[in-house]
């Protein structure tokens, strides 16, 4: 992994906690993990 690559992984692990807001990476990252959880959303229903 490059440079990049690996401050992207980091950022989307940090919640940067005890500050007033969170990283790009991370805001991203926890938007797609709710829509993937959201019983509603058609396109991440399982396919049972």
């Amino acid at each position: 992994m490059n440079t990049k690559q690996q401050n992207h992984k980091s950022n989307q692990a940090n919640a940067n906690k005890g500050s007033s807001g969170t990283s790009n990476e991370y805001q991203k990252t926890q938007d797609n993990r709710s829509k993937q959880l959201n019983p509603n959303n058609q396109r991440f229903k399982s396919k049972k």
